[in-house]
């Protein structure tokens, strides 16, 4: 049987340091004389405390996790942390249900972006913070256990980046916590750039702060039911610099500060990233003025621009309605979002790196019949693929499908317009954030959404998220039988 007692121990820190970030939200509505500071503080007390005895009950053993503990304590983070993250949604404003403030709290740490609340405007800025600080910490998560564990754990090709993990600036990193502090580090550094740009282009202090939040982490949360329209053109500009800093592989930023910018300008996934968002922006600007007669520029292209990355990253902000731009528009944005940005950031859906294995993978197989006598070694980025890493990225896109199929499906069946359950589980599954249908808010909200389906889509965006092979990896019961 696998020992649990380490798992447990290293979520109930995490536990208290979630308690701890909920006195942020509790101080700033205090300040600001709202009395909704009591549902943080008693959220926060309650999660230290619970955290404390939890530890204090499984005293760490400190031997490194073996690999079904690091299944498990992947997992079990982004179930237990979500559901102490509604706590302050309930106790306090906007006083959610289970439901939505379930929803909301996994849309957060997910980094989807997908709000179940119909009126963003007025709530308290405390609120508004915990939402942001939902999303930051659950970039900052998904990137260490994209770096740390899934590589160890060897899902969907991930194995392919093992050394990096450990090997950041040419020496071994033996422990998991020193590659911790080095993305920490280099993720509230690109923030505090972020706040401080976005502070210079003329948004309020506050809302720096909290986009910056929801921007480096590519989730998508905004502080008003108008997202990015709210703001100045100048800041999605800068949104979509930071989005795409955020959306490459954090240790090629690491590897740059360390005075080595070689393998950043070399690593063929960032190349292909940027080349399909100048791509699908060339597109739709050309289709605008050859078939829809929409004269070019300087405020179309910025609004491309900012979509495209948006959509691309999975961070799902908006400032107009992209449906208005025509279906060609329309389904270029669906497709280019279920590709995603670079492995080792904070992005979701598939990503490059997955795709290039595949195309890779589907010109050796033409090579082979070509001439069935030729050996040629698969390759990419200078180095050979091992079968193993091509059989698990089949296997991951084999298991995105079908899951993405039986999302769409279970959603149409609770009674959602079909544009709305293919959007919802494209958004749910890929960790997007917008959605397009007729039970769709002024705000783009799931209000109202039936219940059934707004659980569908928090198990959409648990699976999406933990890349979900991780996930049905647990459930099999060989796992346990280990």
């Amino acid at each position: 049987m696998i020992d649990i007692h380490p798992v447990v121990h290293a979520i109930s820190k995490l536990c208290v340091a979630m308690g701890v970030l909920m006195l942020a939200p509790a101080a700033i509505d205090w300040a600001n004389g709202d009395p909704n500071w009591r549902a943080f503080a008693m959220a926060g007390g309650a999660t230290i405390v619970l955290g404390l005895l939890v530890a204090v009950a499984t005293p760490g053993d400190g031997r490194p996790l073996v690999v079904e503990q690091a299944f498990l304590l992947t997992t079990g983070l982004w179930v237990v942390l979500p559901l102490l993250g509604a706590m302050p949604f309930m106790l306090g404003a906007p006083a959610a249900g289970w439901t939505d403030a379930m929803f909301e709290s996994m849309s957060g740490m997910t980094t989807t972006g997908t709000t179940a609340f119909p009126r963003l405007d007025h709530l308290p800025l405390g609120t508004h913070l915990w939402r942001g600080i939902l999303q930051w910490s659950g970039g900052l998560g998904i990137v260490v256990v994209a770096m740390v564990f899934l590589p160890v754990m060897r899902v969907g090709g991930m194995q392919f980046f093992r050394s990096e993990g450990f090997d950041t600036m040419g020496k071994v990193m033996p422990r998991a916590g020193q590659i911790a502090a080095e993305m920490t580090q280099l993720y509230l550094g690109i923030t505090l750039a972020c706040a401080a740009t976005y502070t210079a282009l003329g948004m309020g202090g506050f809302d720096a702060v909290m986009h910056a939040l929801t921007t480096c982490s590519t989730g998508g949360f905004g502080r008003y039911d108008a997202s990015f329209a709210a703001f100045p053109g100048s800041i999605e500009l800068a949104a979509s610099f930071f989005t795409i800093l955020a959306s490459i592989p954090f240790v090629r930023m690491l590897q740059l500060v360390h005075g080595d910018p070689a393998p950043l300008w070399r690593d063929s996934q960032i190349r292909a990233y940027l080349g399909i968002i100048a791509a699908a922006c060339l597109v739709i600007l050309v289709y605008e003025a050859l078939w829809r007669s929409v004269l070019p520029s300087a405020d179309l292209a910025r609004e491309v621009i900012f979509h495209v990355v948006t959509i691309t990253s999975g961070t799902g902000f908006a400032s107009t309605d992209v449906t208005q731009w025509g279906y060609l528009p329309f389904v270029l944005l669906f497709f280019i979002g279920l590709i995603g940005g670079c492995t080792g950031s904070t992005v979701c859906s598939i990503k490059v790196f997955r795709y290039q294995v595949l195309f890779e993978a589907l010109r050796g197989q033409l090579t082979q019949m070509q001439s069935p006598h030729r050996v040629r070694p698969l390759r990419l980025q200078g180095r050979r693929l091992d079968p193993e890493v091509v059989n698990s990225v089949m296997a991951f896109f084999t298991m995105f499908v079908l899951s993405f199929g039986a999302l769409i499906v279970a959603l149409a069946l609770t009674g959602l317009h079909p544009r709305t359950a293919l959007t919802a589980a494209w958004t749910a599954i890929a960790n997007i954030g917008p959605i397009w249908g007729p039970e769709v808010t002024a705000n783009g909200s799931v209000a109202d959404f039936p219940p059934s389906a707004k659980w569908l889509m928090i198990a959409g965006m648990y699976l999406g998220r933990l890349e979900l092979i991780t996930v049905f990896v647990v459930l099999m019961p060989r796992f346990w039988r280990q």
